[in-house]
């Protein structure tokens, strides 16, 4: 007897496009988001980490140093760890039409969570796992955080 489902669909099919298997639209809100967006909330989210620990430390953004860049790091992994896990995206994320899901139920919009939020952004700043990546357009960070950036 024939499956009256599509094949290569839903979260056990053939890989199609990035997040059919995970259960996301090919297009539009809710597709994983493309690289250009999300390459360009991440600098926005590391200059405004920078304009904060500019004024945190009293130097100009242009200054650098050590002590500069521990505390853009720290502001940056702050802001990432609160704003992905709790609101559902940084600033840049917002900004860019972007959204940070939890898969832990399927691609449901639930929040990622405190702890889901902090594993992605430790990872992030480690640089490494966030430029490995999988067909679904998931980094390391996205994956042990079960997480994945899609399009609002």
């Amino acid at each position: 007897m024939a499956s009256s489902a599509q094949p290569g669909t839903g979260p056990s099919g053939e890989f199609r496009y990035p997040g059919n298997r995970l259960g996301l639209p090919e297009a539009g809100p809710g597709s994983a988001a493309g690289w250009g967006r999300r390459i360009l909330a991440l600098l926005l989210d590391w200059f405004l980490a920078g304009l904060i620990a500019s004024a945190i430390t009293g130097k100009p953004i242009w200054a650098g140093g050590n002590d500069f860049g521990t505390a853009q790091l720290t502001t940056f992994f702050a802001m990432t760890a609160i704003l992905a896990g709790l609101a559902g995206g940084t600033i840049g994320h917002r900004v860019l039409g972007l959204r940070v899901l939890s898969l832990k139920d399927g691609p449901t919009g639930a929040q990622v969570g405190l702890l889901g939020g902090v594993i992605r952004a430790v990872l992030l700043c480690l640089v490494l796992p966030a430029v490995v990546y999988d067909r679904d357009r998931r980094g390391l960070h996205d994956r042990a955080a079960n997480t994945i950036v899609v399009r609002r």
